[in-house]
């Protein structure tokens, strides 16, 4: 019976010690797995960055904030040639989208605003 119990307090005295390194490793993978595919260009402007991303069919885009932590208005928009504009518009305190469109063999191009800068592509990813 003492060893059931020594056995319960060492498991949960480990999991609390471990729980918190994992959450940090999830945070900060997270804005990594929001877009599938491997990194294709970054864009960076006054407040952050524009990101995207690129597999065999499709690309995605995000925005992401220089400084995150304060809620601010941001835009994310991706468009296949040929295709209509994806859009995503809101208020962020650390990024927005993932946004994406089906791009095998197309070009694309992306905008990213964040607090009224903003950065534009012209026709990427060809």
């Amino acid at each position: 019976m003492f060893a059931q119990c020594l056995a319960v307090i060492m498991t949960v005295g480990a999991l609390t010690v471990a729980g918190p390194a994992v959450q940090r490793s999830d945070a900060a993978a997270s804005i990594a797995s929001a877009c599938s595919g491997r990194p294709a260009k970054i864009f960076k402007f006054a407040t952050g960055e524009l990101r995207v991303y690129k597999n065999r069919q499709y690309a995605c885009a995000m925005t992401v904030s220089k400084t995150p932590g304060v809620r601010r208005a941001m835009s994310v928009e991706l468009q296949a040639r040929g295709g209509s504009p994806k859009r995503l518009k809101g208020t962020s305190t650390r990024k927005m989208g993932p946004v994406t469109v089906h791009a095998l063999n197309r070009c694309v191009r992306a905008t990213g605003a964040i607090s009224g800068k903003a950065r534009s592509t012209g026709w990427i990813l060809c």
